[in-house]
C-alpha cells in the first residue's frame, strides 16, 4: 500500500493505535482489517450483540453511547459548515434499541435455511439468532419463517423478505427463485393467519408482486389517516424517528399560513408527511414511485381529503419541477432519497421560494445541496439531528432554511 494514501478501518476508534492489513481499494484509499487493537480507546465498550462485527447491519456498537452520539451530530454540523453555514443544532434525538419496524432479509438454502443479513461488504449471509435494532414483534417471526421456507416448493436457492411493520400487522414482501405452487400458497395464507399478518405477497425473482395471502387491508396510520402502502414501501425505520422527524418538519412550516398557504412536498412517499402538514396548509405532493403515489392518493379520496390535497406522479431526477412551477407555492418540504436532490434543489434555488424545509438521511448529500441554497442568499435558521439509524454511519435530519 503506497505511503500516504487515506485507509479506512471499521470497527476501531478515534485515537486508537492498530496493527492493520490492507483488505482492498476502496475509493481514492483503501480498505483494512484490525488485526490487533494495541492501544484501545477509553471510550471502548463490549458490542451487546453476538452478531457484531460479521453482520453487516450495525457498524459503532462498540462506542461509548455519548461519544458515538457527540459523532453523529458532527456529521451535521461538518456538512452544514461545509456548505457555507453555522450550525447551532438541536440535541440529537436518539432512538432506543429495539425500534426498527422494517427487516429486509436475505434468504439461503444449503443444508438448512439461513435467514438473515449479509456481512460487511460481503454476499455470506448471517444467519440471525439476536438482534438489537429490529422491533421485538418482528424479530420474533425469523424462527417461524425458517420453518415456513424449509418447506416451500418456491425456493430453490435464494431468496429475500421484506417486512413492515404496519399497524395492522407485519406486512410480508417474499421473493423466490422458483413459482409458487397450490401448496406453498396454502402454506403462506396459513402463516399469515396464525403470526397476524394482513397481506403475504409474492414475487419471482425480481418480477412484479401478486397477492399470495390477503386477509385484511394492510394499513398504517400517518397523524390520523389510514394509508395501505405498497409492498416493502418505504417507511421511516422507527416510529420514535417518525415522530421526531414530524415534530421538526411542523416546527419549520411557515408560522401564519393564510387559507391561500400551499406547501410543495417533494420525494412524498405514501403520506408519512403529507397527512401532518394537511392539518395547517393545503399540500401538493410530489412523487416518482407509482404504487407509492397510488397509495397516498387512495388514502387521500378514502379520507375525504382532496380538498386539501393534490397528488402528482413525476420523476423529480429526470423531470424535476421548474422553478416556474415551484414560485407558485408558499414553501418547499422535500425528503429525497440517499442520493439527495441535486437536480431538484437547483431549481429550488432559482426560484421565488422563501421557506425550504429539508430532510435529509446522508449529511453528504445535504451539504452538496445547501451550498446551493446558501449561493442565493437562504439562511438556515433551525436544523435537528435524528439517530434514527441506530449504530451505524447514516444520520437523519431536518434543516429549515429561509430568505
Amino acid at each position: 500500500m503506497p505511503a500516504g494514501e487515506r485507509v479506512y478501518v471499521p470497527f476501531t476508534l478515534p485515537g486508537e493505535l492498530c496493527a492493520v492489513r490492507p483488505a482492498s481499494k476502496r475509493g481514492e484509499g483503501f480498505a483494512a482489517v484490525a488485526d490487533i487493537i494495541i492501544e484501545p480507546s477509553a471510550d471502548r465498550v463490549e458490542p451487546p450483540c453476538l452478531h457484531f462485527a460479521t453482520c453487516g447491519g450495525c457498524a459503532l456498537q462498540h462506542w461509548k453511547p455519548s461519544e458515538y452520539l457527540a459523532w453523529k451530530a458532527h456529521l451535521l454540523t461538518g456538512a452544514l459548515r461545509r456548505a457555507g453555514f453555522e450550525p447551532d443544532p438541536a440535541p440529537i434525538i436518539e432512538t432506543p434499541p429495539f425500534q426498527r419496524r422494517r427487516m429486509d432479509l436475505a434468504i439461503r438454502r444449503d443444508l438448512g435455511i439461513t435467514l438473515g443479513l449479509h456481512a460487511a461488504r460481503d454476499s455470506t449471509v448471517i444467519d440471525l439468532t439476536e438482534c438489537h435494532v429490529l422491533h421485538p414483534d418482528l424479530f420474533r417471526l425469523l424462527a417461524p419463517m425458517r420453518v415456513l421456507l424449509r418447506g416451500l416448493n418456491a425456493l430453490g436457492r435464494e431468496g429475500s423478505a421484506i417486512v413492515n411493520l404496519l399497524d395492522s400487522g407485519p406486512d410480508l414482501l417474499l421473493r423466490t427463485d422458483r413459482p409458487l405452487s397450490v401448496v406453498d400458497r396454502t402454506r403462506l395464507a396459513a402463516f399469515a393467519t396464525e403470526h397476524g399478518m394482513p397481506r403475504v405477497m409474492w414475487a419471482l425473482n425480481t418480477a412484479t408482486p401478486e397477492i399470495a395471502a390477503l386477509l385484511r387491508p394492510a394499513t398504517t396510520n400517518f397523524t390520523g389517516t389510514n394509508v395501505i402502502p405498497p409492498p416493502g414501501g418505504f417507511l421511516q425505520a422507527s416510529r420514535p424517528g417518525e415522530a421526531a422527524i414530524i415534530t421538526a418538519v411542523m416546527a419549520g412550516l411557515p408560522p401564519k399560513p393564510t387559507a391561500k398557504s400551499r406547501v410543495l412536498e417533494l420525494y412524498a412517499g405514501s403520506g408519512t408527511l403529507t397527512f401532518a402538514m394537511l392539518k395547517h396548509m393545503r399540500v401538493h405532493a410530489v412523487e416518482g414511485d407509482p404504487a407509492a403515489a397510488g397509495s397516498l392518493k387512495a388514502a387521500a379520496d378514502a379520507s375525504g381529503q382532496t380538498g386539501r390535497l393534490t397528488v402528482e406522479k413525476r420523476d423529480l431526477q429526470r423531470q424535476p419541477l421548474s422553478a416556474k412551477e415551484i414560485d407558485a407555492f408558499t414553501c418547499v418540504v422535500l425528503d429525497p432519497p440517499h442520493g439527495g436532490a441535486e437536480t431538484q434543489t437547483a431549481q429550488i434555488a432559482a426560484s421565488k421560494i422563501k421557506r425550504v424545509i429539508y430532510v435529509s438521511c446522508n449529511p453528504g448529500a445535504l451539504a452538496r445541496d445547501a451550498a446551493m441554497l446558501r449561493g442565493v442568499g437562504f439562511k438556515l435558521i433551525s436544523t435537528q439531528p435524528v439517530d434514527q439509524f441506530l449504530w451505524s454511519a447514516r444520520l437523519e435530519s431536518v434543516s429549515v432554511f429561509t430568505r
